[in-house]
């Protein structure tokens, strides 16, 4: 299967912007502020975007989800200078924090649907 490199720009771009937030304020309330850097969340994001890409473009199933799951855990470890049950701590948590403020996105576009729908 053929990879499509201006998908995955996008992805790498789109990612970054969302993502990399996340991420770098979970490693730095986990890891400390000496240790989590936002450069660092960015090299994060954007290995791991074109490492989930190619290998989902290569491998499917459970077992290879589960070498996913590693290898981007790895990177957190990496960069983070974490052990392992930090960096799946810090993955953990920054998909609680990304949860949240999807939450908190959903509850405000609704509040301003509505009100805009009651004018």
């Amino acid at each position: 299967m053929a990879l499509n490199l201006d998908t995955l720009l996008i992805q790498i771009v789109v990612n970054i912007i969302v993502l990399a937030p996340v991420l770098w304020l979970s490693g730095r309330l986990l890891a400390g502020k000496t240790n989590a850097k936002f450069v660092d969340a960015i090299w994060i994001v954007v290995l791991g975007t074109v490492i989930s890409t190619v290998f989902n473009s290569l491998f499917s199933g459970v077992i290879a989800s589960i070498i996913l799951l590693v290898l981007l855990l790895g990177l957190v470890k990496h960069f983070f200078d974490c052990s392992w049950l930090k960096a799946f701590a810090i993955a953990l948590f920054a998909v609680i924090i990304f949860a949240v403020i999807i939450a908190v996105l959903a509850v405000v576009g609704i509040g301003i649907g509505l009100s805009l729908w009651l004018l």
